[in-house]
């Protein structure tokens, strides 16, 4: 089984590393990522339905990251502003904070949350505990999130940092 795996990731690696958009320097996590081309996020997020369960890749900006447990990176194209949330397992994949403002690849199949109001509470409050070194006003931004909101992610199963 080990074997196999390592097997598998050494491919991954390989067919990483030979692919023109990705740099010799790239940081592999989780299984890497696999698929040729990527989905534009702005794409992702004007027609969501088309997407919601389906594997997808995305390239961009990493411009937010868990400050707790590496749990989560946010993947930002840097021509449109739009932004989409890597979430991975706890532990399974940590992204270290130093990865702010690198490009990555990530890939993962693409979820919509429906929060009902109780979620929609337990998420502000997460939210604020992840900011509690910002100011008030900071703070209070980014729980400013409607009740019941359809929130997208990528569940992630990998990426290249570089």
């Amino acid at each position: 089984m080990t074997r196999n795996r390592n097997l598998l990731l050494a491919l991954v690696l390989a067919a990483a590393l030979a692919s023109p958009l990705l740099a010799a320097d790239a940081t592999v996590y989780g299984d890497g990522v696999t698929l040729e081309k990527a989905t534009p996020i702005g794409e992702l997020l004007a027609n969501p339905d088309d997407y919601v369960g389906k594997t997808v890749r995305v390239d961009g900006v990493i411009t937010a990251v868990c400050k707790k447990r590496g749990c989560w990176i946010q993947v930002s194209d840097p021509d449109t502003a739009k932004a989409v949330r890597i979430k991975v397992e706890d532990g399974v994949i940590v992204f270290p904070l130093e990865s702010m403002g690198h490009k990555v690849s990530a890939q993962g199949t693409f979820d919509a949350i429906h929060l009902t109001p109780e979620q929609a509470a337990k998420a502000a409050a997460h939210r604020a505990e992840e900011h509690t070194e910002e100011s008030g006003e900071e703070k209070a931004a980014c729980q400013a999130e409607p009740v019941g909101k359809t929130v997208y992610l990528i569940r992630g199963t990998g990426a290249l940092i570089r």
